[in-house]
């Protein structure tokens, strides 16, 4: 199932007090982004980042779940409604993440 253009601009809606969240799209889904990491992505609806040290403590009892058969294993983020926490957690996955490759 993809995920819903709602449900994209909902989460984009709740980070957007967090500067340089932004989405792509990729078969159904969407990768999102912090100040041009990849800190997550929605699949089927759900809002799932990575599970960096940070996210882990934020996040203490998120289902560990995959985006999809054979990926990694990612965080489930239940909190969509906070956007304080949202950005917060975000920022921190960002901060905790390399720059890509160039």
């Amino acid at each position: 199932m993809a995920s819903s253009k709602e449900y994209l601009e909902f989460v984009l809606d709740q980070t957007a007090g967090l500067s340089g969240v932004t989405a792509r799209a990729m078969m159904g889904e969407y990768i999102l982004y912090c100040r041009g990491k990849i800190v997550g992505g929605i699949y089927d609806d759900r809002l799932l980042v990575k599970p960096t040290e940070a996210a882990r403590r934020l996040l203490p009892d998120a289902a560990r779940e995959k985006p999809y058969p054979g990926a990694k294993e990612m965080l489930l983020v239940e909190e969509v409604d906070d956007k304080e926490f949202l950005c917060g957690l975000l920022d921190a996955i960002a901060d905790e993440t390399p720059d890509g490759k160039r």
